[in-house]
């Protein structure tokens, strides 16, 4: 047998620690593909790895006094976005309405926000500021990090890193096996061309699949909770003002913002009546504080 297809073989066995899930149901926007999660890494432990990450980075930020407080305007108005945003997310994930959900907001000039695995999340003021975002742009960003959260994405990174060591690791035994360092050229050839196809071929299209994902599902949370779908073309388009000289999309994790915008639109038609149906219930009346009597 050539050296290479022992090497593709051992590779392959080293591979086989994953298996086929899908996450979220499909919702309107039809999220369906089937992802490799390591059965190494169950869901319970990379929920307890974010819940204990979140609260390490909510210490520091309260002793850097860059936390905002719980009754500061701009928590109240991320808080009240959330609480629209969450009771939507049973219609990929039934049992996440019920996650330990948590919502914050750092004073960080970065244009940036994110939502930890079971439902962690964290806004930086610089994105609301800056772009000078509206409730319904904040609630696309919102919806977006939330499906992030809903589709297991961080843990299906971290599934595909374990698998890209494991391959890396199977070469290496691969030339031992061989012997001797006869294969020594190959192994190192085969090392070096192995990790920078996986990061072109396998990782950065996973990345961008996920981003792709996240942004439809977002788009449907949003339109659910009364958001205006048009709202994450011109979030988008703020990004791209604000994202001049970003790397190709080629040699991106991100998809392009022509890109991100384009099949944005495309989806829009799908969740538009969701958005429609939402905003045709009525309010419900304001409470005065007075019992009605029986």
């Amino acid at each position: 047998m050539k050296p290479c297809f022992i090497i593709t073989a051992l590779t392959l066995a080293l591979l086989t620690g994953c298996q086929q899930v899908n996450t979220t149901q499909a919702g309107a926007v039809g999220a369906t593909r089937k992802q490799k999660m390591s059965t190494l890494l169950p869901s319970e432990q990379v929920d307890q790895m974010a819940a204990a990450a979140y609260s390490q980075t909510i210490n520091e930020a309260r002793q850097k006094n860059v936390l905002l407080p719980a009754n500061h305007p701009t928590t109240l108005r991320v808080k009240k976005i959330a609480e629209r945003l969450i009771p939507q997310t049973g219609v990929f994930r039934p049992e996440a309405v019920n996650w330990k959900w948590e919502v914050n907001v750092e004073h960080n000039k970065q244009l940036n926000a994110y939502c930890m695995a079971g439902g962690k999340i964290m806004f930086f003021t610089g994105i609301i500021d800056q772009l000078k975002l509206s409730d319904d742009e904040i609630a696309q960003i919102m919806g977006h990090e939330i499906s992030h959260a809903l589709r297991e994405h961080s843990r299906e990174r971290m599934s595909e890193e374990y698998n890209k060591q494991m391959g890396m690791r199977g070469i290496s035994v691969a030339a031992s096996i061989l012997g001797g360092g006869k294969y020594a050229d190959l192994t190192n050839t085969a090392l070096g061309v192995g990790s920078q196809a996986y990061d072109l071929a396998l990782a950065l299209p996973n990345s961008r699949t996920h981003e792709s994902e996240a942004d439809m599902m977002g788009l449907e949370l949003a339109a659910r909770a009364g958001y205006n779908p048009q709202a994450a073309v011109s979030l988008w388009q703020k990004m791209a003002a604000a994202n001049r000289g970003a790397p190709p999309e080629f040699l991106s994790t991100h998809p392009s913002s022509q890109t991100r915008i384009a099949e944005l639109q495309a989806k829009i038609p799908l969740v538009q009546p969701l958005y429609d149906a939402s905003v045709k219930q009525p309010a419900p009346p304001a409470s005065n504080g007075k019992k009605k009597k029986g």
